[in-house]
């Protein structure tokens, strides 16, 4: 796609500096690789850091639509992108901002359905000083002009001729963006069978164990829990809180535990022939969480995880 003027002179200048750019950082590794990857590239922006990762050649224009406050420390963004533009569940985009010589990389949290019905996709931000996501909190308002690219090896597109699987979605803190954003696209999937009846995809089941500080900052909470009650059978979670201070809102309770996710809550979601396990959250929790699931036995193809820095 050809862009017009400032993004002309972004993508020419950014393809030059970084000839593979991307996001956050994928993986499909084991944990030992996963700590020295860790380590070597904990200082990395952005673009360094996903160099190796797959994403589209093309730079889409696109305007802020809306902002939400999702809570006191993370922000919401409603972009429409042309009618061109498209993204598997659970990739990511490199966010460029005129003016911002760093770029930024933002996991989707909207879901495909999302786009092809009103050509938004949505990305949920948590403030940091770094520099495109102070933007993000401080000077972005409705009507501002960005940029995006979509890349990523962390997401979920099944196809009619691909076997059934059960999703274990494992997240903590922000990292719940692309694991929402798959949770929502097998929803729209269920739907879809519904609609159709049944001839269109196998879909399995989908668990989300999704861990953060309190109820205040499990995102996208209510959505999440009107999904499951929508499909019981199909989609389900337990959402966890560390900190939490104040009693727990009465329609939450049901679904709220206190304390960090458990071995056994994980074993009790694995089935060694049909779980797929996408995992989402800060390094150390990842790597420990995936040294679990090996532990348990389930193969490591069948463990993907994303680090979020």
């Amino acid at each position: 796609m050809r862009v017009p003027g400032f993004w002309s002179f972004a993508v020419r200048s950014f393809s030059l500096q970084f000839p593979a750019a991307g996001t956050l950082c994928c993986r499909l590794l084991g944990p030992s690789q996963a700590t020295r990857n860790m380590s070597s590239k904990r200082k990395m922006d952005h673009l360094e850091r996903t160099a190796g990762n797959n994403r589209q050649n093309a730079m889409y224009p696109a305007e802020v639509r809306g902002i939400i406050n999702e809570s006191e420390t993370v922000k919401r963004l409603r972009i429409a992108v042309p009618p061109d533009f498209s993204f598997k569940a659970g990739q990511w985009v490199d966010f460029f901002i005129p003016g911002v010589e760093k770029v930024g990389g933002f996991s989707m949290c909207s879901g495909p359905g999302l786009l092809q019905r009103e050509g938004i996709v949505e990305l949920a931000v948590k403030y940091a000083k770094h520099p495109p996501a102070h933007w993000i909190h401080t000077m972005c308002t409705v009507g501002s002009q960005v940029a995006m690219r979509v890349g990523g090896d962390f997401f979920f597109d099944p196809s009619p001729s691909d076997p059934s699987v059960d999703l274990l979605l494992v997240a903590g803190g922000v990292g719940i963006n692309p694991l929402y954003s798959i949770l929502l696209h097998t929803s729209d999937l269920l739907h879809r069978n519904q609609a159709s009846g049944g001839r269109d995809l196998n879909i399995g089941s989908a668990h989300l164990c999704y861990s953060a500080k309190n109820t205040q900052e499990l995102l996208f909470k209510s959505s999440i829990i009107a999904a499951c009650l929508e499909f019981p059978d199909k989609l389900s979670c337990d959402l966890h809180v560390t900190q939490q201070i104040t009693d727990v809102d009465s329609h939450l309770q049901p679904f709220i535990n206190r304390g960090r996710i458990t071995e056994e809550e994980l074993r009790s979601h694995v089935d060694l022939q049909r779980t797929l396990c996408f995992l989402c959250g800060p390094p150390p929790m990842i790597e420990t969480l995936s040294k679990t699931l090996l532990d348990f036995g389930l193969p490591k193809d069948r463990i993907l995880f994303e680090k979020w820095w």
